[in-house]
Order: C-alpha cells, then structure tokens, then sequence
C-alpha cells in the first residue's frame, strides 16, 4: 500500500516491523511507557531461557525425556559444545525406546526457550504428524531433549539411522518474542554432516510463521528431502 503524502514516514514503517522504531522521548530520555515495555520484554526473554517444558505437555503428546550432557541452565549457557552430546543414558534410552531407521524421526527440545514449546506444541506437532502421515511417511518414536543444541540432531541421527530427523527447539528469544520456534531438518544426520546440509524453518509463533502453516511446510520438505536423498543446500525447492 502506497502511504498517503500527508502520512507521517515513520508511522508507516511502524505498521510493518514489531522493532523498537521511533519511540517516543521526554528531553534525553525515553518516554516511561516505552521503558516499561523494554522491561516487560526483557523480562519475558529471561524467563523463556530459564524455564522448563512442563512434563503435562510431554505426557501430552507421549514424549519420554532424556539429557544432554548439560548439568544445569548456567552450564548449558557456558557451554554450548555440552547441548550437543547426550548423555550417556540417553543414548540407550533411545536406542531402546525408538523404533529404528524410520522415514522421519521427529525431536522435540527446549533449547534457548522452553515457551516457544509451550506455546507451540499443540498446533505444530498434531499438524506435523498428520503432514508426515499425508505423504506415506513412516514415523519414528518421537521423543524430548532436555538442554539441546542443534547439533543434537547428528547424535541422534547415528543412534536410530533415520532418512530425515526434524528437531522442533526454541529458538534464541528477542525483545519482540520470546516463543519462537524453529524446525531443524536433516537428510540421514550424522556427525560428519556439516551446517550446510541442515535446513530450518525459524520464526515459528503465533505473530511470525503460523504454526500450523509451517507444519505443512515440514511436512513438504521432508517428503522432497527423501525423495531427493540430500537436504541442505543440496536440496531443490
């Protein structure tokens, strides 16, 4: 829509982007309202990376639970190499709970933001499996990890020699939204996979990509991953 010429700029630009544009001031300082919201915010940011997925939506969607290598939230931020390795008991936990080499395996973390997994999980998952399920896919046992990184996924990935793995975590959250989601995919991950063969689809909430949409589009680009036998930028959309 071309704005009107009598149309202030700024307040048009504010239309379209949640950012922290043009806020008001009183002399040097900004207006109290406008401090309080970046509080409010920043607050929000904090709580989501210091929460904790409740066990009611694992038990929800039938999730067991098991650990990365991380002792605590203070050690999963310091050290984000620990996120990416499980746990010893992990590993069998898996290997004995998971159905193997199955056409997709899908994984569920809480990552830099346990909100975006409380918020999320109710639309994205059922919508992901019925997505799955639409394109013949068979569907492993879909599982939790508790302090995962991205890299997670290769782990993973050699223990129950999937075609694809998805891994649904939160995202790092900002001062516009902490329940953001992203949709990590991978073709057969392992740990000689590198970043560029992973793909994702990020910004998964409720004011960004609705979640029910960005299931579908899972859905579509794990059948053309298998289909195509590569992921990443390998991959033709």
């Amino acid at each position: 829509m071309i704005p009107k010429s009598n149309r202030d700029p700024l307040e048009t630009l504010k239309q379209f982007t949640p950012a922290r544009i043009g806020v008001g001031r009183t002399g040097t300082r900004p207006l109290t309202k406008d401090v309080l919201s970046f509080r409010t915010d920043h607050a929000a940011a904090v709580d989501s990376v210091y929460g904790a997925v409740s066990e009611d939506i694992l038990s929800e969607f039938n999730l067991f639970s098991v650990n990365t290598r991380v002792e605590s939230k203070e050690h999963y931020l310091k050290r984000p190499d620990q996120g990416r390795l499980l746990a010893d008991d992990a590993k069998k936990e898996i290997f004995t709970n998971c159905v193997p080499q199955p056409d997709v395996q899908v994984v569920v973390s809480d990552g830099l933001s346990a909100k975006a997994i409380e918020e999320n999980m109710s639309d994205v998952y059922p919508a992901l499996i019925d997505s799955l399920e639409s394109y013949g896919l068979r569907i492993g046992t879909s599982f939790f990890v508790k302090g995962g990184r991205v890299a997670c996924m290769d782990e993973i990935g050699e223990i129950i020699k999937p075609k694809a793995l998805v891994l649904l975590i939160g995202e790092r959250p900002g001062l516009v939204s902490a329940e953001s989601m992203s949709a990590y995919m991978c073709y057969e991950p392992s740990k000689d996979k590198k970043e560029s063969d992973r793909m994702v689809i990020s910004n998964i909430h409720k004011r960004g990509t609705p979640p029910i949409e960005a299931a579908a589009h899972i859905g579509t680009m794990i059948d053309k991953m298998i289909k195509q036998q590569t992921s990443g930028v390998h991959l033709i959309v």
